[in-house]
């Protein structure tokens, strides 16, 4: 990993400006959000710290798992915002990573599903496009402060070369695909043939009657009050004979018809037919735009389960969520998580206006009998949906997942209407949803660290330090971290005052495959502190293994090392099944392979494990391994034996630890690929001075 810090005067006296190239790694993108977070608090725009990390993950996470290369990462920052960039080295178009197909339709049912992992980015950058170089291809995106559109600084597009006039360069509104999951959909109804046949529909009842004007007035409960859906001649006049029928239609539509003429006894009829007849159409209407309302919800609530099903980060969840709520259900949302003694902490917040934030916050931390924080703790604690009382009015949902309380999401309502029951309805089914999903990333991250605390308790925490004889090892888990790998290492003292080096591969992996290993490990320990032969400890750990092992079985390679004649160490070395070691010559020339293969462990009763005595010269090594590390893919290309030893060779008359890094560095840096199975290295070496 290398990093560059862009000088000052690249940009101006107010920008902040780093570099960094980090390599195709699962840590990657936290390494990346890292450099996002230092140059935000930097140039103090810490109000768009939520987006610039979840933007961040998005593209680094993409390019590591697609394009498998090394990443650029620049971050720039001034008095405005941020831009961040995001290039790989990998040749081809931009569409082939997981960010997929631009979405440029409006319609979310229409955006092809490998397109939607840059819909997150779509809605929450100010602006943001792709950009092509020589040496591969990138990503940008630009955040800018609230109330800010950006134009003082222009967005950090850099031409490609060959490209003067930046042809190149694809910049796409921020107004996506994503409005029309996260954002107010447009109205359907723009073409709604309603407004003409009511405006025919009165023309005709007032020519009949002789009305001088009339009007029909419809509320469809939308929030936007009485609006005129027709009218006739001129404005019917306050004080004037006014013909009034009210519209039979259902909630929450209300109307009525006015006519400027004198209920005589033919008009009164003729009105209420009229009337009648419009409501008639009205509710049609109701239904109608009913029917789509749910079908939008549906379509928004399955878009939202795929978005949160996406992340198996409990933090990066928490925050997905109120930025789905704001502003389609709601004016601003928190989500607030009980720890184990029952107490609320605020894990997310947002607002329809960002300037709003420090207010909702500061709002959302006041304490007393009617604070919002004692209605959040009351929905809590009975697990039902409590309203809020001004001046944040809204109401507070229970996460409740497997019947367990995780907290509350708290909803504020709209300026301008109150949620009707269908909204009401998609929020608390969006609770329950973000709750399974919040518990879903919690257990993942629970099976994360007892995995890894499983592994560690495998692995010798440090090796020994012995006068003469140097040990070093190197490890590196699957790409799977929530798994627990078969490999295993391990230095035991014998009582003859030699010492055991053991290294192992168990076939699989998970639970069953690490409680094997322990199986393997405690055996050889015992054997060997009683001193039993090591064909003997082989053969008692291949009765154990066809006995208890669950169809199991074990590659195994022992060494039994100590003073020999001179300051050499004599090994006495067993192979059963394991990949014959190398051998590191501290004279200089090619490495060679050493010792004789037998019988794995665990599939026969009965086994051979031939002995191989070798002498190590002061500076020689051994350089055991497992079949993580000549497995190792790239593509089809596998790293091998030959590129082992090849590897190896050069390395004559380092140190055991600087051996094992070196072996461990060529291994990884064979493929941008995170390794398939685990990789476990560990060095002998002939101390002697």
């Amino acid at each position: 990993m290398s990093a560059e810090a862009g000088p000052a005067t690249d940009g101006g006296p107010e920008e902040h400006v780093r570099r960094v190239r980090l390599p195709a790694d699962r840590r990657t993108p936290a390494a990346a959000r890292a450099v996002v977070r230092s140059v935000l608090a930097e140039a103090d725009l810490d109000e768009l710290l939520n987006e610039a990390l979840l933007l961040t993950t998005e593209l680094s996470t993409n390019a590591v798992e697609h394009a498998r290369t090394e990443l650029d990462i620049e971050v720039t920052a001034d008095q405005v915002g941020l831009t961040v960039t995001v290039s790989d080295f990998a040749s081809g178009p931009v569409d082939e990573l997981t960010v997929g197909v631009r979405n440029l339709s409006e319609d979310i049912t229409e955006v092809a599903e490998r397109g939607r992992g840059l819909l997150l980015v779509d809605h929450f950058a100010s602006r943001w496009g792709t950009t092509y170089l020589p040496t591969g291809k990138g990503v940008w995106f630009r955040l800018d402060r609230a109330g800010r559109d950006g134009t003082g600084s222009a967005p950090f597009v850099p031409p490609a070369a060959g490209d003067p006039d930046g042809i190149g360069q694809t910049v796409v509104p921020s107004a996506g695909a994503m409005s029309a999951l996260m954002q107010t959909t447009p109205d359907p109804y723009a073409d709604d043939p309603l407004p003409d046949f009511a405006a025919s529909l009165l023309t005709r009842v007032a020519e009949m009657v002789g009305a001088a004007g009339g009007v029909v007035r419809l509320d469809r409960g939308d929030g936007q009050g009485s609006q005129v859906l027709a009218r006739y001649g001129r404005q019917p006049r306050a004080g004037s004979d006014l013909l009034r029928v009210p519209l039979a239609v259902h909630r929450p539509y209300a109307g009525e018809l006015e006519l400027d003429a004198a209920p005589t006894a033919y008009a009164q009829p003729l009105a209420l037919l009229t009337a009648e007849r419009l409501s008639l159409h009205l509710e049609n209407d109701r239904l109608r735009r009913a029917d789509v309302r749910r079908q939008a919800w549906l379509t928004f609530l399955a878009e939202a389960s795929e978005l949160l099903a996406q992340s198996l980060d409990v933090e990066l969840t928490m925050a997905l969520v109120p930025q789905l709520v704001v502003p389609r259900l709601g004016q601003w949302c928190a989500i607030h998580t009980t720890d184990e003694w029952g107490r609320l902490r605020l894990a997310a917040a947002s607002h329809a206006d960002e300037s709003m934030l420090p207010q909702l916050h500061a709002t959302l931390r006041e304490a007393g009998t009617d604070s919002i924080q004692a209605r959040l703790r009351e929905a809590s604690r009975n697990g039902t949906r409590t309203p809020l009382g001004s001046p944040m009015e809204g109401f507070a949902v229970p996460l409740i997942a497997r019947g367990q309380r995780l907290g509350t999401l708290a909803v504020g309502r709209h300026q301008r209407h109150r949620q009707d029951p269908d909204e009401i309805g998609v929020l608390e089914d969006v609770a329950r949803r973000a709750a399974l999903a919040i518990e879903n990333a919690r257990i993942h991250a629970e099976r994360r660290r007892v995995a890894q605390t499983l592994q560690q308790s495998l692995l010798p925490p440090v090796l020994p330090v012995v006068e003469g004889i140097g040990f070093a090892a190197e490890y590196v888990p699957t790409g799977g971290d929530a798994e627990v790998g078969g490999d295993f290492y391990d230095v035991v003292p014998m009582p003859d005052g030699r010492w055991l080096v053991v290294i192992g591969d168990v076939s699989g992996k998970g639970v069953q495959a690490a409680a094997v290993t322990g199986l393997c490990r405690d055996v050889i320990r015992v054997l060997a502190g009683d001193g039993k032969p090591l064909p003997e400890v082989l053969a008692r750990l291949n009765e154990t293994l066809v006995e208890r092992g669950s169809g199991r079985y074990c590659t195994l390679a022992l060494a039994a090392v100590g003073p020999g004649d001179g300051d050499q160490l004599d090994v006495g070395l067993h192979l059963a099944g394991h990949d014959r070691p190398v051998l590191v010559h501290s004279a200089g020339g090619p490495a060679t392979f050493v010792g004789t293969g037998g019988t794995a462990l665990g599939l026969l009763d009965a086994i051979t494990t031939p002995t191989s005595q070798i002498a190590l010269d002061p500076g020689d090594c051994l350089v055991f391994y497992t079949d993580g590390v000549t497995e190792r893919r790239r593509g089809r290309e596998l790293f091998g034996t030959g590129r082992l030893r090849d590897a190896a060779a050069p390395l004559a008359g380092y140190s055991a630890d600087v051996v094992a890094a070196r072996l461990r560095a060529a291994t990884i840096n064979f493929s941008v690929e995170e390794p398939r199975d685990d990789i476990a290295i560990l060095v002998l070496r002939n101390d002697a001075v």
